[in-house]
């Protein structure tokens, strides 16, 4: 369990990525690509004092097109110039550092006339991103201080199949704790007996697609137990 100082500051270091991502959303146009996008975004890290990243040397993952529904390791990973367009899904990943402190928050934007929509008209991104937005809630309401990281890789996956959709992570799992090493982290995967309230923090990012649909969505955060053992978000 993590103490007040320890949440303050990754809290600070989360805040920074949400508010990238929120910049984000206003600044993407039809002829952005994972390469431009990827540059705004450090861009805006930086502005803030962060020119770190944790995850290889991969501060903005960014994915769109056809690269949406691929999962690929920070450390192999090479923005494309394949342009946004008028109708499209980005998906952005942020990993700042500061210190020992870890900030580690994804989201998918639907794109549609050639901007960012948060009330998209095509059925299957309404049903991504709403999908994922219920079960980060369902997940809050759900994980207690017993709840092992084999208990939520199995409930979240049972959430994924009964709901039509397909879990695309390459290595099958849906977040990780935070950690000061990167080669630290312990995985939400399968028979992992580890309790998540014994790390101080755990990221939770499921990355889906409906079956026989065409994009991959993602939505990540930090979450942490307080002092009362409930669970919270960065």
């Amino acid at each position: 369990m993590p103490t007040e100082l320890d949440i303050e500051q990754h809290r600070v270091v989360q805040h920074a990525a949400k508010s990238v991502l929120a910049q984000l959303e206003q600044l993407i146009t039809a002829n952005d690509t994972e390469r431009t996008i990827a540059e705004k975004a450090q861009l805006l890290l930086a502005e803030q004092g962060y020119t770190e990243t944790w995850y290889y040397n991969c501060p903005a993952l960014v994915l769109l097109g056809s690269r949406s529904c691929v999962s690929i390791s920070g450390k192999n990973y090479e923005p494309r110039d394949e342009p946004v367009g008028i109708s499209n899904l980005v998906t952005i990943d942020l990993s700042p550092l500061k210190g020992d402190c870890w900030g580690d928050c994804a989201r998918s934007f639907a794109i549609e006339n050639g901007k960012v929509t948060k009330t998209p008209s095509l059925l299957e991104f309404k049903n991504g991103i709403g999908f994922l937005n219920q079960m980060h809630k369902q997940m809050l309401r759900l994980v207690r201080p017993q709840t092992t990281f084999g208990d939520l890789f199995d409930w979240a996956n049972m959430r994924i199949r009964q709901s039509g959709f397909v879990n695309l992570d390459y290595r099958g799992n849906v977040g990780h704790s935070i950690a000061t090493d990167r080669d630290q982290r312990q995985f939400i995967e399968a028979e992992n007996d580890a309790l998540l309230i014994d790390v101080p923090f755990f990221s939770f990012e499921p990355f889906v697609r409906l079956k026989g649909g065409t994009w991959g969505f993602k939505h990540e955060g930090i979450f942490y137990f307080n002092q009362k053992g409930e669970l919270e978000e960065l």
